[in-house]
């Protein structure tokens, strides 16, 4: 069989692959502690299940409109509006199974072969990976620990030119949960205001931010009609596997995504819709108590692992993953990772899998118990008096 050129151009995503892994070492009767993958070990909150089994027997289980039910789309304008001032109506959201259509769709819509994205590295792989693969080129934008993972205008500003279509900002941070800061994301916008430059402005990690209050770039002037602000259900709610997000764009735009939501998915699922609306609308104190149980778990963790040695650690200001620096230990970020999975049960991802600049670090995810995340550095620990001596 003959396969297009452009496969293989299409990265994917290293949490999915280690997490295999580490199931098949379980299956030999190994005992891991899962800290690679992205996802919060809290169950959906009962009020959301309970809506969505209502919504079913109800029989929410047809189509919908391609750009999401239009009570939906109404209330996440309604809701982003008031928390994040952006300005917004139902006619700026489309609805998708999940957030990542939203980096796929908006690529699709705006770039042509050759335009240029720059996107944040370290940073989530699929940036680069969906700008290979339609054509486009991927310049990278090095967030260093030195400058708190923080963007460098100096930088940004020289990278740009007459192909530079779509700058990709990602905040709170994965893998470092590091947070722009306000200056930073003030003086990008000027940069797209002066260039005519789009933004793509993931937000997926916005309300699990344990210092400060979000700034959302769309929020600033003339920036709305620039700024795709991505989003989504998976992190705040704990449903990953429910399979919901959406953008917020300019209606033009929104207009052409719908278009390819009805070319790829025709809709996102009715009774899982309504199940969102239930999330926005219900109590948020379950919500909040995950937060602050992540912002413990966080202390643990950069508190753990800066006393060990070899190993410095940045203090994360939002999402769920502290991003250590391992240089120290002699080790390269993915004899690391493997060492660690296969010899102290601790299963992480390489920084080199974030990009270029992600070498010398680790990402562990915190979204597990606090019992595991001990075990996790008294397992880490030994490891590395083991291997010093």
């Amino acid at each position: 069989m003959t396969f297009a050129e452009r496969m293989s151009r299409l990265g994917t995503e290293t949490a999915f692959e280690v997490l295999q892994r580490a199931r098949a070492l379980e299956e030999q009767g190994r005992k891991i502690v899962h800290l690679e993958i992205g996802e919060p070990d809290f169950d959906t909150p009962r009020f959301i299940r309970q809506a969505a089994a209502e919504a079913l027997e109800e029989g929410w289980t047809h189509y919908g409109p391609s750009a999401g039910l239009p009570e939906f789309r109404k209330l996440i304008a309604e809701r982003w509006r008031a928390e994040r001032g952006i300005p917004c109506g139902a006619e700026n959201v489309v609805v998708t199974p999940g957030a990542k259509p939203i980096m796929f769709f908006i690529m699709l819509a705006l770039l042509e072969a050759g335009d240029e994205v720059l996107y944040p590295n370290p940073g989530f792989s699929i940036y680069e990976s969906v700008a290979s693969f339609i054509g486009a080129r991927a310049i990278p934008l090095p967030l260093l620990e030195e400058r708190e993972f923080d963007l460098d205008l100096a930088d940004l500003e020289k990278k740009i030119n007459s192909r530079t279509k779509l700058v990709v900002l990602n905040s709170p941070h994965n893998p470092s949960g590091a947070v722009l800061k306000p200056e930073t994301v003030e003086g990008i916008a000027k940069l797209a205001r002066r260039h005519s430059f789009h933004i793509l402005s993931d937000e997926i990690y916005a309300k699990i931010q344990y210092e400060g209050k979000h700034l959302s770039i769309a929020s600033l002037p003339g920036m709305a009609e620039r700024t795709t602000v991505l989003d989504g259900f998976s992190k705040t709610y704990a449903m990953t596997g429910w399979r919901l997000g959406f953008g917020i764009m300019e209606k033009t735009l929104a207009t052409h995504v719908a278009r390819l939501m009805t070319n790829s998915n025709s809709c996102t699922a009715t009774f899982v819709q309504r199940a969102g609306m239930a999330a926005l609308s219900g109590p948020q104190a379950e919500i909040e108590a995950m937060v602050a149980e992540f912002r413990v778990r966080r202390d643990l963790m950069v508190e753990g692992l800066n006393a060990l040695p070899g190993i410095t650690c940045f203090r994360p200001r939002g999402a769920f993953y502290v991003f250590p620096n391992i240089r120290k230990t002699g080790m390269k970020s993915a004899e690391l990772a493997t060492a660690l999975l296969e010899q102290a049960g601790i299963a992480c991802l390489s920084g080199h899998t974030f990009g270029a600049h992600g070498e010398g670090h680790l990402r562990f995810s915190y979204a597990n118990s606090l019992d595991n995340l001990h075990t996790a550095l008294q397992s880490l620990g030994e490891f590395l008096s083991v291997r010093a001596r």
